[in-house]
């Protein structure tokens, strides 16, 4: 069907502004705004038919002159953004099933392969008037904020995009969680198990990290994304535990990462301490969470029975390279999947004696569990250095020195 068929049939449909139909070929490379393209084929059809031409009037029955309050929405954004610290943005339009179904009926009866959508042009147009009242620019990848209209209720919604900060904390206190852990009686609610807090441990070292950085940035929340996790009474010292910090709907996005190093581990004191990298992108929670960098241990092995320091050393050596199966450990079993998977310890080095036990150093695969290699958890770890010894041991006190990160770009 040429352009001016097209054109008459779309014009029996009923009154239709030159936004909707210019739309109706917006995919075609005219090197014009819908509008344009809308007022030229108007004309076109008027000369080759030969008859008067009738500029849009009364109420487009597609999109109800959404388009002629392209400024109003823009204004509307602008207000709904006020306060919210932002460099690049993005307009997302809640298109009324009636619009949708109008336009969709007429792409279809007329089988018009080059049609754009409403969605499309409205957010593009109500885009360019809010880059022009801010100065900030459109960013349909990545943008800091997105602004939702919706046309049925007038309304604006915002939506803050996360920010992101990388580096490595050191936690220095025993009995601290990683991350927020809800009650398990009351499941967050509140209860007289914790202190109606909802929470099983007081804080956390996303709590510690997050709280100064949600201050600083007027964010709703923190999610903290490590590069694996220690037990929650193992410190974690040496180098430090990669990390990544979600600041979740942020109202601001620019600090000093100095700054902000110097207020968590000033607020943190003692408990956690952290060294910041930089500003980073959701991209690298990915590779956080997916790194396989290996992972050193400092133990202290408690033992009923004095060791030799031959029998230990001997010990030692014959689980160092070798292939560890370890089933899923009882004390995880109820949030771990039950498998069995292969791990190796690629070195172990005997520290020093003290007077509780043995203190020895595994560097391991990550996913290793270290307090199994060293009891054997009734079997399920195998070898284990309580195996190789014939006799029970234990892990007394548990200190991570050190995590490899290799996934940094």
């Amino acid at each position: 069907m040429d352009l001016d068929a097209m054109t008459g049939k779309i014009l029996e449909y009923g009154e239709i502004c030159d936004h909707c139909l210019g739309r109706m070929v917006g995919k075609r490379s005219f090197g014009l705004s819908n509008q344009e393209r809308g007022e030229a084929l108007r004309v076109t059809h008027a000369l080759s038919s030969n008859t008067p031409y009738h500029p849009h009037e009364g109420v487009c029955w597609i999109c109800q002159d959404i388009f002629t309050r392209v400024g109003e929405w823009a204004e509307k954004v602008v207000a709904a953004l006020d306060g919210i610290e932002f460099q690049t943005f993005l307009i997302g339009t809640r298109v009324p099933p009636l619009m949708a179904e109008s336009e969709e009926m007429v792409w279809s009866d007329l089988s018009l392969p080059s049609a754009e959508p409403l969605k499309s042009e409205m957010n593009r147009e109500v885009g360019k008037a809010v880059s022009i009242l801010t100065g900030k620019e459109a960013d349909l990848a990545s943008p800091d904020v997105v602004a939702i209209l919706d046309p049925v209720s007038g309304s604006v919604e915002v939506q803050v995009n996360p920010v992101f900060f990388s580096g490595r904390y050191r936690k220095l206190e025993r009995g601290i969680p990683q991350t927020h852990w809800d009650c398990r009686v009351c499941r967050g609610r509140g209860c007289e198990r914790c202190g109606f807090t909802g929470k099983m441990y007081q804080d956390s070292v996303e709590e510690l990290i997050g709280r100064p950085a949600m201050e600083l940035l007027a964010a709703e929340g923190a999610v903290l994304h490590g590069a694996g996790r220690e037990d929650i009474d193992a410190r974690m010292i040496g180098t430090g535990r990669p990390f990544v910090m979600e600041l979740v709907s942020p109202r601001k996005r620019t600090l000093d990462i100095t700054l902000l190093e110097e207020a968590v581990n000033s607020a943190a004191r003692g408990r956690v301490e952290v060294s910041l990298e930089r500003w980073t992108r959701r991209a690298e929670v990915e590779r956080i969470k997916s790194d396989k960098g290996y992972k050193r241990y400092r133990i202290l092995v408690g033992t009923d029975d004095p060791l030799s320091l031959d029998e230990l050393q001997s010990a030692l050596g014959a689980l160092m390279g070798v292939t560890i199966y370890q089933r899923t450990p009882q004390r995880v079993a109820h949030r771990r999947a039950d498998k069995v998977r292969e791990r190796t310890a690629t070195e172990i080095t005997y520290i020093g004696r003290e007077e509780d036990g043995y203190v020895i150093e595994v560097t391991g695969e990550a996913g290793l569990y270290i307090k199994e290699l060293i009891s054997g958890d009734d079997g399920r770890t195998r070898p284990s250095l309580a195996e190789i010894l014939g006799r029970p041991a234990r892990v007394l006190r548990l200190d991570v020195v050190q995590v490899e990160y290799t996934g940094r770009e």
